[in-house]
């Protein structure tokens, strides 16, 4: 095989700057910024600033309202995730085994994938909507007196439920490549060895589904950290009483509508390490347990 060579040592560089451009414009200029001004008190048209160390940091991780975004961003990141990999791979599993209509299944299953979060929010309003809502009058005529405007657990369950049906159809198409690529060999001999279908499925399938399963959890929880916004705006806006906002959400609320840019910055900054370290985490610990 040839081995391509550059003739000219700056054009491999050219080819990249775009890219490096996109890189440093939209992710380390902001970041740069966003640590600068989580040291610094401001007022809300940026027209002077005074520098006031880890203040901002202190007041952050002293708030209840932080404190409460935060045990709900983990326990809703670990619901979404969670539930839309499971219904994920079950569906793939079933979609996998069907021998007739099966394209017309696996289209059925993945159109939701088109839908934008804000989208995705707006049909979910509509569904729990007090007056019109179908899912709001099913659930109160079960003798839950449901009320997501007025209880924590109610909103927090209309969120969690369309952010999980939004992210099935990705995970879906995820699973079931991983599923089809798993060679016949491999199936017959785990057939012929194991008739029972869920041991099979568990001590076979399973583990060879696992890079697709840790590449599938990766994108999950950073759509559930960051990606739900669209939809907990258009439902809830952080409501009853901020127990339905995000740490990013509250970032949105304290910075752009509270003009609280000091403070705004030093949560972005807190977010940023949690999310690097959940990264380390999830590349040293769990990828170690991955055989590919």
């Amino acid at each position: 095989m040839k081995r391509q060579q550059f003739n000219h040592i700056t054009l491999p560089y050219l080819l990249i700057a775009p890219q490096l451009a996109i890189i440093a414009i939209f992710f380390v200029w902001p970041a740069a910024q966003a640590i600068y001004q989580s040291f610094m008190l401001e007022d809300p048209f940026g027209l002077a600033s005074q520098f006031v160390g880890l203040d901002n940091f202190r007041e952050v991780v002293a708030s209840d309202h932080y404190a409460t975004s935060a045990v709900f961003t983990l326990v809703f990141s670990a619901l979404v995730a969670f539930l839309s990999m499971a219904l994920a791979l079950l569906l793939a599993v079933k979609a996998d085994g069907i021998i007739h209509g099966q394209s017309a299944y696996k289209v059925m299953l993945t159109w939701v994938y088109a839908v934008a979060p804000a989208v995705a929010g707006m049909i979910g309003t509509f569904l729990f909507d007090r007056s019109i809502g179908p899912l709001n009058h099913f659930l109160n005529a079960t003798g839950w007196p449901f009320n997501p405007q007025l209880d924590v657990f109610d909103a927090s369950f209309t969120v969690i439920l369309v952010s999980v049906w939004k992210q099935v159809s990705v995970n879906f198409i995820y699973f079931l490549a991983g599923l089809q690529s798993i060679p016949r060999s491999v199936r017959e001999a785990a057939l012929i060895d194991c008739r029972d279908g869920f041991r099979r499925f568990w001590t076979v399938t399973l583990p060879l589904l696992a890079p697709t399963g840790f590449f599938v959890l990766v994108i999950n929880i950073t759509y559930a950290f960051f990606d739900t916004f669209g939809v907990i705006d258009t439902m809830t806006r952080g409501a009853p009483g901020g127990g339905t906002a995000t740490l990013v959400y509250k970032v949105y609320q304290d910075g752009f509508l509270g003009a609280d840019l000091g403070g705004s910055s030093a949560q972005s900054v807190i977010l940023m390490i949690l999310v690097l370290g959940l990264t380390v985490v999830q590349f040293r610990v769990l990828e170690k347990r991955i055989h590919y």
